[in-house]
């Protein structure tokens, strides 16, 4: 691009000549002024707006902040809110548990003493809303540190009922109601009967199940066995430890299938019916012991037979 230059001054006319670098050049060198251009006035209007006494740029500021307040106050609000239904949400789930806390006492007949009695919200609520106002901060975190003692005093009443019914089911499976033979047996075996070798009146401590030999016989309740031996009298016999001093007895077995130190559950096979040691014929002597003195094990087995449906 060529510029002819002419003035009275000059007695000749001159040329310039510009070149794409001659432009760029200089659209470089104004875009450079209109940016510092705009960062000094930046500075002296916003930044000193104080000093200049600038009035229009300190409201616009104050408005500005006033918005920005505002927002964060809607938005603080809105939480708050959110989380207090989600709190009331917790608080009616609690009760919910409660309610199944109790159901669950009451099916298995155990009474809880806690502090629920105490609580205020233990009881049902209801009625119309009537000039409704939203929590505050402090409010709600009461509520919250409230609702956590709450759950602390649930999960005590909970972790309660469940150590009594794992007591409750120990304590029934350790409990001879498990059938040892699956047959009939005489009920008026245990007492003073006539002994059937001498023919003398002599105390019969259990009860007889006459079966097959090699008829299985299981244990009547989970525990140790602490004998598994040859009697002369008992013949092949086993002992069963299950807690609280109670034993109970298996013997005139023909073959032991445990033992002694062995741990062994409810119904799992231990011997085999058979007719050794003082017997007249193959059959299970039953004996239930506590503290080393013979029990009528007839209640023990009752609720065995009406559970699987023997009559004896």
């Amino acid at each position: 691009m060529h510029i002819i230059l002419v003035s009275d001054r000059m007695t000749t006319a001159k040329t310039l000549t510009l070149t794409w670098r001659h432009l760029i050049l200089g659209s470089g060198l104004l875009v450079a002024s209109v940016i510092a251009l705009s960062t000094l006035f930046s500075y002296f209007t916003v930044r000193h707006a104080a000093e200049l006494r600038l009035p229009f740029l300190q409201d616009l500021m104050r408005v500005v902040s006033a918005e920005e307040t505002q927002k964060s106050r809607d938005y603080v609000r809105e939480n708050l809110n959110a989380m207090a239904v989600k709190l009331g949400q917790m608080q009616a789930q609690l009760l919910r548990l409660d309610s199944l806390g109790e159901r669950l006492a009451s099916v298995s007949g155990l009474k809880l003493q806690d502090a629920r009695t105490q609580a205020p919200d233990r009881d049902s609520r209801g009625g119309p809303l009537v000039n409704p106002s939203a929590l505050s901060a402090n409010e709600l975190q009461q509520a919250v540190e409230a609702l956590g003692r709450q759950l602390e005093a649930r999960t005590d009443t909970l972790s309660l009922l469940e150590a009594q019914l794992f007591e409750d089911r120990v304590r029934k499976a350790r409990l001879p109601t498990t059938l040892p033979v699956d047959a009939q047996w005489n009920a008026s075996a245990y007492g003073w009967r006539l002994d059937p070798f001498t023919g003398q009146r002599a105390m019969h401590e259990g009860v007889d199940f006459p079966a097959e030999v090699g008829i299985p016989i299981v244990a009547a309740a989970a525990g140790v066995v602490i004998a598994a031996e040859r009697h002369p009298e008992y013949g092949l016999m086993i002992d069963i430890d299950h807690g609280n001093d109670l034993i109970t007895r298996y013997a005139h077995a023909s073959k032991l299938l445990v033992q002694p130190g062995a741990f062994v559950k409810r119904g799992q096979n231990i011997a085999a019916v058979g007719n050794t040691g003082r017997s007249t014929g193959p059959h299970l002597h039953f004996e239930v012991r506590i503290k080393g003195a013979a029990q009528n094990p007839n209640r023990f087995l009752q609720m065995a037979a009406d559970t699987h449906g023997h009559r004896h």
